[in-house]
């Protein structure tokens, strides 16, 4: 199936879903990722800030703030910068998704984890973005684990990756847990 295929299909399945069901589905995932050794073993962890219409994040960066230094992305141009997470310095950004304030930017290379949103995953962690390479870019360079994160649907058979695109390690879902993405020669 093609990317534009599947982000369609995903969409469409996404508006199925009630309040309780995306709270439901989220406590599961993060019960899971949490419990998982690359997260007990990282300091420093890049999360994302959902949308409405990803798996909310807003719970568990609440229950770990404190205990984990979490960072978060934010738009500058074709590129995601990394700033350390601060619920006092954030506001509405790019795409209408909460970003950081200020100018203590991280680099990628200090990461120990990075929790990563998609449209879909397939089993060998290659995915789907919504289009725009931010996350492939940033990632591209990075060292860190990639957990993606996901409800059960948006978890397909195969995506066609092109090149440039970045698989995740693992990726988690409500119904399947964890799912081994790819395996790298050089990890940590």
């Amino acid at each position: 199936m093609k990317k534009d295929d599947i982000r369609r299909s995903i969409k469409a399945r996404k508006t199925l879903l009630d309040d309780i069901e995306k709270e439901e589905s989220a406590e599961r995932v993060f019960s899971i990722v949490q419990e998982m050794a690359a997260f007990l073993m990282a300091d420093r962890v890049l999360m994302y800030h959902s949308l409405p219409d990803e798996l909310s994040t807003r719970s568990f960066i609440e229950r770990w703030h404190t205990k984990k230094q979490f960072y978060l992305p934010r738009v500058n141009g074709l590129n995601l910068e990394i700033l350390p997470y601060d619920r006092s310095r954030l506001h509405l950004g790019s795409f209408r998704i909460e970003e950081p304030d200020g100018d203590d930017t991280a680099d990628i290379n200090d990461i120990d984890l990075v929790i990563v949103p998609a449209v879909a995953f397939d089993r060998r962690g290659n995915r789907v973005g919504r289009g725009k390479g931010y996350y492939d870019r940033l990632l591209s360079s990075s060292r860190a684990v990639t957990i993606g994160v996901g409800y059960d649907f948006q978890l397909v058979d195969e995506i066609d990756a092109e090149e440039h695109d970045v698989a995740v390690d693992f990726v988690v879902t409500d119904r399947n847990g964890i799912v081994r993405g790819r395996i790298r020669k050089n990890s940590r």
